[in-house]
């Protein structure tokens, strides 16, 4: 695998290409020209590349986020001590990742982790504490909007405007947009762990790299959020510049009360998502069985897409459809030629799908060498990190409807330009790192 070659001319023509094309389309697509904060998207923008950069280059800044990964890290190996006394020799990754065995679990124990500290108000303190520090970097948002943006680094997409739900009913189009988006371009810290156990391959230092760029990704989510859903939906109402405190409400009456209460949520997630996979993976090959194993075999096909991809692909799968579909978008934002096809692919496993589903086929790939450059697994990391795909809509419409009812069809109005939305914030900021990267 060829390594990143550092920053130069021609990564810098291609990010800033990609990033344009972008800003162009939400421009594009924008409800009110007219009205669209240049400054608001500039700072916005800035903000998010200053932190791309910082991460990579800052040592102070990247030493932090590697501090963040390898508390992660060990949080994950406390759930492998939890595994172990369940299954005993059976929980011993030697054999590689078993993502029943070694990724899901984490996900118990780091929505039981939230659970704590959300009942004891440490996570509410620091998303109040930050959504101050974004709102004197991008002023004209509101306190309630930087609160559920910072929110959603830590919490889920329904979770976070828990947060602020006493100003949901009065937000506006542009508000709740924002709102939105933001859910759907971040990924919950729960889930956060998964991903780092996944693509660590129970390897400690692999661990650290993955839980440094997935935090990354999370953070530099928060800005590009704000710039691409203020661009569409420009703020037309007279704003409210206070500043606003998460609530925090004493659900339970213990620390061991969250706790339990957050293991029986984890429980139910985890059942959830192992479901959600096996049913999903268990359509793709389906799918793979027509595409490649009718219609490719007896057309020819498979030959044809072996021979022009050098083997990579193995026939006219539905991997190889989504690359074809993605493949410009790629190369705009500067993913290698030679991966070009992979990473579209997996952009479309979670667009279509959902995100457990493509970071699972992009450990894979990693693991038996698809990838020609590491820059590609990178910039993929960051393209998966968001909720956004069509059946997180539906989840947005339930969750939100039931903290501001009276919201609900101007939800379900918004819902598919916010999946998109949040998917172009996710692939801006893999723009921005792969500019960096070379």
């Amino acid at each position: 695998m060829i390594e990143s070659a550092g920053f130069n001319v021609i990564s810098l023509l291609r990010g800033l290409l990609g990033i344009i094309c972008i800003l162009a389309l939400a421009f594009l697509f924008s409800t009110n020209r007219k009205r669209i904060d240049w400054k608001l998207v500039i700072s916005g923008l800035a903000l998010q590349l200053v932190l791309a950069l910082s991460i990579l280059y800052i040592p102070f800044v990247g030493a932090f986020f590697e501090i963040l990964g390898k508390i992660f890290v060990k949080v994950v190996d406390f759930t492998f001590d939890g595994v172990s006394f369940l299954l005993g020799p059976l929980a011993s990754q030697n054999n590689g990742v078993v993502f029943l065995i070694h990724a899901l679990p984490i996900l118990i124990f780091f929505t039981a982790i939230v659970s704590l500290l959300y009942h004891w108000g440490i996570i509410q303190h620091i998303v109040s504490f930050f959504s101050r520090v974004l709102r004197s970097v991008i002023r004209n948002i509101t306190g309630q909007e930087a609160l559920v943006v910072i929110g959603n680094i830590f919490l889920g997409m329904t979770e976070s405007p828990v947060l602020a739900k006493q100003y949901l009913p009065k937000m506006n189009k542009s508000e709740f947009f924002l709102v939105m988006v933001a859910g759907m371009a971040t990924i919950a810290g729960s889930v956060l762990g998964v991903y780092v156990g996944l693509l660590g391959d129970g390897d400690p230092v692999k661990q650290v790299f993955f839980a440094k760029h997935l935090l990354s990704a999370s953070v530099m989510a928060a800005p590009g959020a704000i710039v691409l859903a203020k661009m569409i939906y420009p703020q037309t109402e007279q704003m409210d510049h206070a500043n606003v405190k998460a609530e925090i409400e004493k659900e339970y009456r213990s620390p061991i009360e969250a706790l339990a209460a957050g293991t029986s949520t984890g429980i139910k997630l985890m059942v959830n998502v192992a479901a959600m996979l096996l049913v999903f993976i268990a359509s793709i090959a389906l799918l793979n069985y027509v595409c490649e194993g009718l219609i490719g075999k007896y057309t020819g096909l498979n030959d044809w897409v072996v021979s022009i991809t050098n083997g990579k692909s193995e026939g006219f799968t539905i991997h190889f459809i989504a690359g074809v579909i993605f493949s410009p978008l790629m190369w705009l934002i500067g993913i290698p030629a030679e991966d070009m096809l992979s990473v579209g692919a997996l952009l479309g496993q979670k667009t279509v799908l959902n995100e457990f589903v493509a970071y699972f086929q992009l450990q894979q790939w990693k693991s038996t060498g698809i990838f020609a450059y590491e820059k590609s697994i990178i910039m993929s990391t960051y393209i998966l990190c968001g909720f956004a795909n069509i059946s997180s809509i539906g989840i947005l419409v339930g969750g939100l409807g039931v903290l501001a009812p009276e919201k609900r069809p101007m939800v379900a109005q918004l819902g598919f330009q916010a999946m998109l939305t949040g998917a172009a914030v996710s692939i801006l900021s893999a723009t921005m790192v792969g500019m960096i990267l070379g």
